[in-house]
This record gives C-alpha cells, sequence and structure tokens, in this order.
C-alpha cells in the first residue's frame, strides 16, 4: 500500500527535477563564460595589483604562473574533460572527438609547462628555495599526474599497437584519473592563490588579515576555480550528459588505423 501523499510528492518533486534539468549545451554555454571570468579574474589580479606581465626573470614573470596554471590547467583541462559530452560526438566515429580531447589536454599540459618555467626562473633568479611548500609538492604532482595520463591516453587510445582488450581495461582508469587531475589542478589553484596572498600582503593596512581590496578579489578567484571545477566534476558524473554509444564499433579506433 502506498503510503499516504506519496504519489502527490512525487508529482510535486517532479516539476522540480525537471526545472533543474538544464540541457547539456546551455550548461556548457555558462561553464565556457565561468571559465572566461576565471581567465579574466587571475589576469586581472597579476595585472593591476601585481604589477604586470615580462618574461625576465622578475616579479612580473612569475605572475604568468597562475595566470597559465589557471588557463590550462582548469579551464582548458576542464574543456578537454567535456569533449565526450558534447552530444555532437554522440553519432559517427569517435576520431575527430579523441584529437579534439588529446589536442585541448596537450595545449593545457603545454601552458602548464611554461608557468612551471615562469616560477622556476623567478625563483632561481631572486635566490628563491623551489619546493618546498605544500602547493608546489600538489602542483607537480598534478603535472606529472597529467603527463603521465596523455601519454597513457595517446599510446592506448591514438595508437595502433594497444590491444582492444587492453583499451578496454585501461578506459576507465582514464577516466578516473581525468577527474582526479582535474580535483587536483584546482586544489593547486586555491592554495596558491591563498600562499600569494599570504606572502604578498604582511605590511601596514594591506595585511591579508585586514582584507584589504585585493584579498576579496583573489579570494573571489579561488571560489570562481573551485566553483568551476566541481561543475565540470558534476558534469561528468552525471549519467545523462554520457555518450550513449559508449560500446559503437569504432570506438576504439586508433588513430593511425583510421584509413586502413
Amino acid at each position: 500500500m502506498e503510503a499516504p501523499g506519496g504519489a502527490e510528492g512525487a508529482r510535486c518533486h517532479r516539476p522540480v527535477v525537471e526545472m533543474l534539468d538544464l540541457p547539456f549545451l546551455p550548461f556548457c554555454i555558462l561553464l565556457g563564460i565561468l571559465g572566461f571570468v576565471c581567465v579574466a579574474f587571475v589576469s586581472a589580479w597579476c595585472q593591476y595589483w601585481r604589477g604586470g606581465f615580462a618574461w625576465d626573470g622578475s616579479t612580473q614573470m612569475f605572475n604568468w604562473h597562475p595566470v597559465l596554471m589557471v588557463t590550462g590547467m582548469v579551464v582548458l583541462y576542464g574543456a578537454a574533460s567535456l569533449v565526450y559530452r558534447l552530444p555532437a560526438s554522440w553519432s559517427g566515429p569517435k576520431l575527430p572527438w579523441k584529437v579534439l580531447h588529446s589536442s585541448l589536454a596537450l595545449a593545457a599540459f603545454t601552458l602548464a609547462v611554461l608557468g612551471l618555467v615562469a616560477v622556476f626562473r623567478f625563483h632561481n633568479d631572486h635566490g628563491t628555495p623551489n619546493m618546498y611548500s605544500l602547493h608546489s609538492w600538489l602542483g607537480l604532482a598534478t603535472i606529472l599526474l597529467f603527463s603521465c595520463q596523455w601519454l597513457a591516453g595517446l599510446s592506448t587510445f591514438l595508437l595502433p599497437w594497444a590491444p582492444a582488450w587492453l583499451r578496454g581495461l585501461y578506459k576507465p582508469v582514464h577516466v578516473f584519473f581525468g577527474s582526479t587531475i582535474l580535483l587536483l589542478a584546482v586544489a593547486s589553484c586555491v592554495s596558491g592563490i591563498n600562499e600569494k596572498l599570504f606572502f604578498s600582503l604582511k605590511n601596514g593596512t594591506a595585511q591579508y588579515k585586514l582584507l584589504p581590496a585585493e584579498a576579496v578579489f583573489a579570494n573571489t578567484l579561488g571560489l570562481l576555480i573551485l566553483l568551476f571545477g566541481v561543475l565540470v566534476l558534476g558534469a561528468l558524473a552525471r549519467p545523462s550528459w554520457k555518450r550513449p554509444d559508449a560500446d559503437a564499433s569504432d570506438s576504439r579506433q586508433p588513430l593511425l588505423a583510421a584509413e586502413r
């Protein structure tokens, strides 16, 4: 026997669920806007409060580090993660989408490497020790894991020598570490923002604990990055946005075997 009010409660709950069931493409547009805002915020922070940009070993060179890391490891990497959620990728061959996915990931990795160059050169030119903080450990671990992930994905899914059983076995591992790397990238960026504020806002009326305008702005940037990461991970976990023909005959077609 159905509990009193059960059917009525279900009917009331269904419109709420349908109202919150945002289609993927509008969600993707909103996420793209949020990603642009994250990049704009970190660029404005470094330009307005931290003195702008240069590539000469100065403090201005360091400012490339947060901009490149947020752009590459958060925004571009998040975009690469969602390629297979695009409805256009659900039909036809997967090969073009594999190339797009790997290209976005490679672009993200390239920006991340440039970000590392910027911070290491700045540290070395100013006699600052490298790799002593939790942020630096977490960030480097994220980059190393990302490089392994990209090479493993390239070798397994795009090049012809991996057998089908190995591709099928590795796919869930690739998906799991893809989400893990994004989570680590967000944690690295947020901890890096916090560390930079502690180092920079130490004197006078600009002390971090007094919450000057720069601190409010950079804290807001951290929250926007966190929101971006949460939304990407939520989209990846949503079953209705996953490719429905995951076992299509071409889903494991390697790149170099495409024309055979």
